[in-house]
C-alpha cells in the first residue's frame, strides 16, 4: 500500500494532528514538498503533500488564504502540512476555514518534527510499497512460470485471473477465443472480437485499453508474438486499474505466452517437415508408409476422405473473369480473413493461417506443407470439414472483393491467391486427388478465379475452358477463310455451317433452320470442304469445327 495521509497521522514519531479535511485523509501520497512560495502550483504535479512555515504568506487573511487553497487543491495537492512555533505559534484560524471550506486536509507539524523527517518517512513507505510489488511481482512471475510448464497456457490463465483478481482470455491468430479463466468470462472475451481484429492490424507488440461490454470492467488487450504480424493476443479484464505488482504479473504472462507461441513456430516448422515427408509418400502410393511415418500427428486424416487443395501467389490479371455468382456478401470470417490478407502481399501465409485457425478451432487434424521447389502450399485436409469450408469462404471473400473493387496497381505489380481443389479422395489416391487439384488451379489462374473446385469442372459447361488466347487463336486460323468468303456476299457458310453442325448432318432440319432449301445447304457445305480443304465425313473435323464456332461464339 503507498503511504496515505492517514498512515502518516498514525506515525508515532511524527506527532501530527488533524486540523482540517478529517474525512479525506485516506487519500494516496506521491510525496512531501516543503515550498514557502506564495503560489508553488507552477511547481506541483499532483499528489503532493505541500509543508509550510507560511513565511511569504498572509496567514490571518481570510480572503488571501482562501485564494491559496483553492489553488493548491485545483492542483491536485492532497494534504497541507503546517509547521507550528516557527512564524505561527499556531495555525491561524484563516487558512484552517479555508482548508475546511475546501476540504483539503489540514496537519499540524509540531516544532520538534522537522519537515525533513516527514519526507523520509513517505519516501521509507514509497519504497517499502515498492520493493513489496517488486516481490509480489517476482512471486507472481515465479507462478505463472510453474503454470505454464506444467498446466499450459490454460493454467497459466488461471493464475493470472488470481493474480489481477479479474479474468483473461487467450485469442488465437484469427482472432478466436481459444481459453479463458475463469470459465464464465468466455462470453465477455467473445464480445471483444473486433477489438482485438483492430489491434492485429497494428505492428506487434501493440496494446490497448478498452472499456468492457456495458461498462463490466477494464480491459487490456496485448498482442502477442516477435513478428510484424500478432500471432495471438491476451485480454486482461479488472475492475480498476492495474497496480504495479498485477502490471508485473501481466507482462509476465505475455512474455511467456509469447516464448509459448514462439516455440509452438518452432513445432510446427518441425511438423512441417514431416508433413512433407508424408505428402511425398502419398503421392508415391505408398500410404502405408505415410501413416507409419505420421503416427498420430494426423489423427484419422489419412485414413478417412480428404480434399487436397494446391495455392500458388500469381501475378494480377489484367482482365480477370469474375462469376456473377462469386458476388456474395462476406460473412465475418471471411472479413476477418482478407484482413490476414492485407498483410504484406502474403496471400500463402494468409491462407495457411485462415485454414490452420479453422481447423484448430474445430478440433480437425490438417496437413499443410508449402513446396519450396515450387513456390506452392498443398494443404490435405477432411472432406467435408472445417478447413475446407474455410477455405471456401475465404476464396469467395476474396473474390467478392474483387469484384467490387478497381485495381490500384497496375497488373503484374502484386500477387493475388488461386486455388485448385480436389474431389474427395482417400490415401490410395492421393496422386490422382493432387493432379485433380493442379488441374482445377490451372483452370482457375486461365480464368482470374480465385479457387476452383475439380468437381465444378465435370459439371460444368466446356465453354468456359475456351476463353484461351491459344484456343481463340486456333478458331480465328480455322474459320478466317470462311469468314472472308461471306464477307464477299457470296453466300453465308459460317452460319450454315454452325447450323448444319448443330442438327448433326441433318439436311432437312439444317435447312428449315436456316430457311433454304436442302440442295442449297449440300452446295454450300461442298463450298466449306473446298475453301478448307477439309472433309466433312471427318468425326475429328467436325469437331474442331465446332469448337471453332463456339470459341467465336463466346467471343462475340
Amino acid at each position: 500500500m503507498p503511504p496515505t495521509l492517514a498512515s502518516l497521522v498514525h506515525h508515532s514519531a511524527l506527532k501530527l494532528t488533524v486540523r482540517a479535511g478529517a474525512d479525506r485523509l485516506d487519500v494516496p501520497v506521491r510525496w512531501a514538498h516543503v515550498s514557502e512560495l506564495a503560489d508553488p502550483v507552477p511547481y506541483m504535479e499532483g499528489g503532493e503533500l505541500l509543508l509550510i512555515t507560511a513565511l511569504q504568506l498572509d496567514a490571518e487573511d481570510p480572503e488571501a488564504m482562501r485564494r491559496y487553497v483553492r489553488r493548491l487543491a485545483g492542483a491536485g495537492v492532497v494534504g497541507l502540512g503546517f509547521a507550528v512555533g516557527v512564524n505561527y505559534e499556531e495555525i491561524p484560524k484563516a487558512l484552517v476555514d479555508a482548508a475546511d471550506e475546501e476540504g483539503l486536509p489540514l496537519l499540524e507539524v509540531p516544532r520538534r518534527t522537522p519537515f525533513l523527517a516527514i519526507s523520509k518517512a513517505v519516501s521509507a513507505a514509497i519504497a517499502a510499497e515498492q520493493y513489496q510489488a517488486v516481490t509480489a511481482g517476482f512471486a507472481a512471475q515465479r507462478e505463472l512460470t510453474r503454470q505454464a510448464l506444467t498446466s499450459g497456457p490454460e493454467g497459466l490463465l488461471a493464475a493470472l485471473a488470481s493474480q489481477v483478481n479479474g479474468w483473461a482470455a487467450l485469442y488465437d491468430a484469427s482472432g478466436a477465443v481459444v481459453a479463458t479463466a475463469p470459465e464464465w468470462a468466455g462470453r465477455r472475451a467473445a464480445r471483444l472480437t473486433a477489438d482485438v481484429e483492430r489491434l492485429r492490424e497494428r505492428p506487434a507488440p501493440a496494446s490497448s485499453v478498452v472499456g468492457g461490454p456495458e461498462n463490466e470492467d477494464r480491459v487490456e488487450l496485448h498482442s502477442l508474438g516477435t513478428g510484424r504480424r500478432p500471432r495471438a493476443a491476451l485480454a486482461v479484464g479488472t475492475a480498476a486499474a492495474l497496480g504495479t505488482a498485477e502490471r508485473y504479473a501481466v507482462h509476465s504472462a505475455i512474455a511467456l505466452l509469447t516464448l509459448t507461441t514462439e516455440r509452438s513456430r518452432s513445432l510446427q516448422a518441425a511438423e512441417q517437415r514431416v508433413g512433407a515427408a508424408v505428402l511425398r509418400m502419398l503421392l508415391a502410393g505408398q500410404p502405408d508408409h505415410a501413416r507409419a511415418v505420421a503416427g498420430g500427428l494426423y489423427g484419422g486424416l489419412l485414413d478417412a476422405p480428404f480434399r487436397v487443395i494446391v495455392a500458388e501467389a500469381a501475378p494480377v490479371s489484367a482482365a480477370r473473369v469474375v462469376d456473377s455468382g462469386t458476388r456474395v456478401a462476406l460473412t465475418k470470417a471471411s472479413a476477418a480473413a482478407l484482413v490476414v490478407a492485407a498483410d504484406a502481399g502474403d496471400p500463402l501465409g494468409a491462407l495457411t493461417e485462415v485454414v490452420e485457425s479453422a481447423a484448430a478451432r474445430a478440433g480437425e487434424a490438417v496437413l499443410v506443407v508449402p513446396e519450396t521447389e515450387t513456390g506452392r502450399l498443398v494443404v490435405l485436409a477432411s472432406d467435408g470439414g472445417a478447413a475446407v469450408a474455410a477455405c471456401g469462404e475465404y476464396a469467395a471473400g476474396l473474390e467478392a472483393a474483387r469484384a467490387g473493387a478497381v485495381p490500384e496497381q497496375p497488373a503484374g505489380d502484386q500477387d493475388e491467391l488461386v486455388v485448385g481443389l480436389s474431389a474427395p479422395a482417400g490415401p490410395i489416391a492421393a496422386a490422382a486427388a493432387y493432379k485433380q487439384a493442379e488441374q482445377a488451379l490451372s483452370v482457375a489462374r486461365r480464368r482470374g478465379r480465385v479457387c476452383v473446385e475439380h468437381e465444378q469442372l465435370a459439371s460444368g459447361s466446356v465453354l468456359p475452358l475456351l476463353a484461351d488466347d491459344a484456343v481463340r487463336a486456333f478458331a480465328d486460323g480455322l474459320l478466317r477463310a470462311l469468314h472472308e468468303h461471306d464477307a464477299t456476299g457470296r453466300g453465308d457458310l459460317v452460319a450454315s455451317l454452325r447450323a448444319w453442325l448443330s442438327r448433326h448432318g441433318q439436311w432437312d432440319a439444317a435447312a428449315a433452320d436456316l430457311g433454304v432449301h436442302r440442295h442449297t445447304l449440300r452446295y454450300r457445305m461442298r463450298r466449306v470442304e473446298e475453301i478448307l480443304g477439309r472433309s466433312l465425313d471427318d468425326a475429328d473435323v467436325r469437331m474442331e469445327l465446332w469448337l471453332a464456332l463456339k470459341a467465336t461464339s463466346a467471343e462475340e
